[in-house]
C-alpha cells in the first residue's frame, strides 16, 4: 500500500492557485518510463489535471519552477515545455536537483492565476 502523500495537491488563495510539484508517476504512483521528453508530457497533464479541478487550465499559468534531475536534458525539456504552454510561457525558474523518487527525471510546480467567480 502506498502512503498518502502528507500535501495538497492543489490549493486556491483568493484568484491564485498554488499547485504542488508533480512527477512523472502513473496511476499506481509507478514513475512512468521514458525519457525526458516523455516524462514532461506526464507532469504537464498532471498539472492540467489538476488545474481543471480548480477551474482554470494551462493557459492561467503565470510560474512554474523546474526541477530536472539532469543539466544534459535541458534543451528537450525546454522542448516538450514549449509545446504545451501555448500561449506564451509563464515566468520560470528552472534548478538541477537530484529527486526524491528514483527514476523521476523532472519535477515541475506552478502558480495558476484565475478569479475565483464563485
Amino acid at each position: 500500500m502506498t502512503p498518502k502523500p502528507h500535501f495538497s495537491p492543489a490549493l486556491r488563495a483568493g484568484d491564485f492557485i498554488f499547485v504542488s510539484g508533480q512527477l512523472p508517476l502513473d496511476a499506481n504512483m509507478q514513475i512512468v518510463p521514458g525519457d525526458i521528453a516523455e516524462q514532461t508530457t506526464v507532469v504537464i497533464a498532471h498539472l492540467a489535471r489538476i488545474l481543471a479541478s480548480e477551474g482554470a487550465d494551462l493557459a492561467n499559468v503565470v510560474k512554474t519552477t523546474v526541477w530536472p534531475s539532469d543539466p544534459a536534458d535541458f534543451a528537450k525539456f525546454n522542448e516538450t515545455y514549449a509545446q504545451h504552454f501555448v500561449y506564451g510561457p509563464p515566468a520560470r525558474a528552472t534548478v538541477g536537483s537530484v529527486l526524491m523518487v528514483p527514476g523521476a527525471l523532472v519535477e515541475i510546480e506552478a502558480i495558476a492565476y484565475c478569479p475565483d467567480l464563485d
